[in-house]
């Protein structure tokens, strides 16, 4: 079966303390990202940027939330006809951009492959970056409990599984235990594998909805096998950990019609050598829709 997919980059970068994750939808462009879709034999087509004028400003909430129902717009239009998105990001809180474009259907699974939480809010956070706080929002946590934009999203809290954590913040920890989110840290992978670890959270996940939103931080990788990322944690997961996790999601998730739009954040070339980061985004993207060694 061939899969249509559309390429939507979104070059953000609204994090304060670093610069160049707005490079990255380029970054995985340039590692030749529509001949690795080839190989997976996907029908893909490239329809440029999302036009961000949003000025640099963790504050402006009126404008990033703009920008979030442009990109809404623009995976909703995919979607209808017919292709599934595949979005370059750009740091993590362009999800929920891609997430408002996915609000047509009943019920929303996500896996979410993260080195963070993404679970702060305004209101906990010590920074006030925006792409801390991506998966609070999608779930209606904490202050973001009563934000109206929440409430439009189809994502349920509860088919909700976060791959791969080992840095939290107290609060987010905290919420984190408190919420129905569904947590895998390295010390599950390390223990038990990544191989059951991903089986179990797409079991989840998959249960009792219409579609499933994966969402892959390259910094749940090892900065070892990916050094081009914008926060990036010692101890993530190896190079083939990765692969094996997109291979069963291509099995498990894209194979069966779910996977409702696949995302590749934080991809930072200023902190790469010589792209590797972005060439392995294109080849685990490739994976999850079905690209095999044989």
């Amino acid at each position: 079966m061939v899969t249509a997919v559309a390429i939507v980059g979104v070059p953000t970068d609204f994090g304060v303390d670093r610069r160049g994750v707005d490079m990255g939808p380029s970054a995985i462009r340039y590692a030749d990202l529509n001949a690795c879709l080839a190989r997976a034999a996907v029908d893909s087509v490239d329809t440029g940027d999302i036009n961000v004028s949003v000025p640099r400003d963790h504050n402006n909430w009126a404008s990033i939330r703009a920008l979030w129902e442009l990109l809404g717009d623009r995976i909703a239009e995919h979607r209808c006809s017919g292709r599934v998105p595949l979005v370059l990001g750009g740091d993590h809180s362009i999800s929920i951009g891609t997430l408002l474009g996915l609000a047509d259907a009943d019920a929303v699974g996500v896996l979410w492959f993260d080195a963070h939480g993404d679970f702060n809010t305004p209101a906990t956070s010590t920074t006030g970056n925006v792409h801390g706080m991506p998966l609070a929002l999608a779930t209606g946590t904490g202050s973001f409990a009563t934000d109206a934009l929440a409430d439009t999203l189809s994502v349920r809290a509860d088919r909700t599984a976060l791959i791969g954590v080992r840095s939290l913040d107290d609060t987010e920890a905290t919420s984190l235990r408190e919420s129905p989110v569904s947590v895998f840290t390295m010390a599950d992978i390390d223990e038990f594998g990544i191989a059951a670890v991903v089986r179990e959270a797409i079991e989840l996940v998959t249960r009792d909805v219409d579609i499933v939103f994966v969402s892959l931080d390259l910094d749940v990788l090892d900065p070892i096998e990916a050094p081009g990322v914008g926060t990036p944690v010692r101890g993530g997961i190896t190079y083939r950990e990765a692969h094996l996790a997109m291979e069963l999601i291509g099995s498990n998730i894209t194979a069966t019609g779910r996977l409702g739009a696949l995302e590749l954040v934080e991809v930072n070339p200023i902190r790469d050598r010589l792209n590797e980061t972005g060439e392995l985004a294109a080849e685990l993207a490739a994976s999850a829709f079905g690209d095999r060694i044989i």
